[in-house]
């Protein structure tokens, strides 16, 4: 298996991570593929690292003491943009669910193969790095205006803060407005799984997007997926 791919200017990585041996074993296969890990044992230990040197990507277990992973997403998403991975455990799905609304990019179940860390890790870089397709215009849909240019969602003319992976849900609803786009679309597009995935990630910041511009303004097709409404 070549592990010599470039890992591009997102190499800083934090590793928070109270096992000994899986932080251990984690760091020196994340090291093997280029990237310069940091490592912390608890949540506290974490935050300070993450204040002291912010990395450029966060991997963060969800049972940690102290300070747990959940809540250590949520300082982190406070004050900056980094993409945030989870770890969770196989039999903890609500844990999933609690650190995707905290403001995690993504999640790794656990036992995982280093392989796999490493696939979503470029995935979620690549995705919140991506240009979107340039445009002039500003779209207008009742009171959200969503502007391709510089990259501003407004309600009622105030700016909406947004995550990086919630602005890009609104551009791929904004794209097709009226039309369902299914979990598996939004999947792929939004997230960069080109195989099945959980769509659990996709409901939940599609919540937190609603929750940001309106729930009105997200409808939900049962058993199909979601889709913009534009009046």
């Amino acid at each position: 298996m070549d592990t010599s791919q470039d890992v591009g200017d997102c190499s800083r990585l934090l590793l928070v991570e109270d096992d000994a041996v899986l932080r251990e074993a984690t760091q020196l296969a994340l090291e093997r593929y280029g990237y310069d890990v940091r490592t912390a044992v608890d949540g506290l230990a974490g935050w300070e690292e993450f204040q002291a040197d912010a990395p450029q990507v966060a991997v963060l277990d969800v049972m940690l003491p102290n300070l747990d992973g959940i809540e250590l997403c949520r300082r982190i998403r406070g004050c900056s943009h980094v993409p945030v991975l989870m770890l969770s455990a196989r039999t903890d799905p609500l844990d999933v669910v609690q650190g995707l609304e905290a403001g995690a990019d993504d999640y790794v179940v656990k036992p995982f193969d280093t392989s796999v860390l490493v696939a979503r890790i470029r995935s979620v870089v690549r995705r919140l790095r991506r240009e979107p397709a340039p445009a002039s215009a500003v779209r207008t849909f009742g009171d959200l205006e969503v502007d391709l240019d510089s990259l501003e969602v407004r309600r009622a003319g105030r700016s909406v803060p947004l995550t990086p992976t919630e602005l890009r849900l609104v551009l791929e609803f904004a794209a097709q407005p009226g039309v369902v786009l299914t979990r598996s679309a939004l999947l792929e597009r939004v997230w960069d799984y080109a195989w099945g995935g959980d769509t659990r990630v996709v409901d939940v910041h599609v919540q937190r997007l609603r929750a940001k511009i309106g729930r009105e303004r997200v409808e939900t097709v049962r058993g199909f997926g979601y889709k913009l409404v534009p009046g």
